[in-house]
């Protein structure tokens, strides 16, 4: 039990502040790690990864809700982008949640694997734009919002990965982008989690303590150190050079990506 405890800590601890430091949620953290641990206590294998996912999205909505506070206060959220964006993101959450629930768990793991090296890979090739407030149009942000939406919650990332390259070609800074991204996290990470949650009730391998594919003692345990943590990562991602966080992004995403295929 104490092992677990201080695993899950540690977890937590450092999906916090990689949720403030690049505004991804710390998803690319806790759901490898909760693949992992779920596996060593024995789980159905079959219901591991949605778990993983599920549970991942429950504590991004804590974790994320504390990150995106953090730069609101320091002025790092375009509102603009965000309302642009809002309906998009809560509806792809929920289609990506129920299309998760109907992928079997092996095919779920190495589609997450590739789509981290593909973000990856993404990240370090395509140059920034210049900044700007202008961003996209409201059609765009809007579809662009579902395909986000959809895609962090059917592999429990938050958002990050995705929303924080298209806010950046849509012209804001990437600093603005990683604090806007934060606050696109928290809609998704709700609606994916309840999502999740729902479509988990009817099996019957779930262990004790879980409702649905969300599995309350790896939530709790995280959440008590992701919270705090995340506000070293916000004071951080506002002193690095954006360039070093971008490196720091892509080689996170593609070393996470990488083990998972391994």
């Amino acid at each position: 039990m104490l092992a677990s405890l201080l695993f899950l800590f540690s977890v937590g601890a450092v999906a916090g502040f990689i949720a403030g430091l690049f505004g991804i949620g710390g998803g690319v953290v806790m759901v490898p790690a909760l693949i992992f641990g779920l596996k060593v206590q024995g789980i159905d294998e079959s219901l591991v990864i949605h778990m993983a996912i599920g549970t991942s999205l429950a504590a991004i909505a804590v974790t994320g809700a504390s990150s995106a506070l953090g730069h609101w206060q320091k002025g790092a959220i375009s509102r603009d982008m965000l309302t642009r964006m809002l309906p998009g993101l809560m509806a792809g959450a929920v289609l990506g949640g129920v299309i998760a629930s109907l992928i079997q768990a092996a095919m779920l793991e190495l589609f997450f694997g590739l789509f981290l090296i593909f973000v990856a890979a993404r990240m370090m090739l395509t140059r920034m734009p210049p900044a700007s407030e202008e961003g996209a149009s409201r059609w765009a942000m809007g579809a662009a919002g579902t395909v986000i939406g959809a895609f962090s919650a059917l592999f429990g990332v938050g958002g990050g990965v995705l929303s924080v390259p298209w806010l950046v070609r849509s012209g804001a800074s990437l600093k603005r982008a990683i604090g806007t991204s934060a606050a696109c996290g928290f809609p998704i990470a709700v609606f994916g989690a309840l999502t999740f949650v729902v479509t988990g009730l009817d099996k019957a391998a779930l262990p004790a303590y879980a409702t649905g594919y969300l599995y309350w003692p790896a939530f709790l345990g995280m959440v008590v150190c992701s919270v705090p943590s995340a506000r070293l990562g916000v004071m951080a991602a506002h002193y690095l050079p954006s360039e070093l966080l971008r490196r720091l992004f892509s080689l996170l995403i593609l070393m996470i990506g990488l083990r998972l295929l391994v």
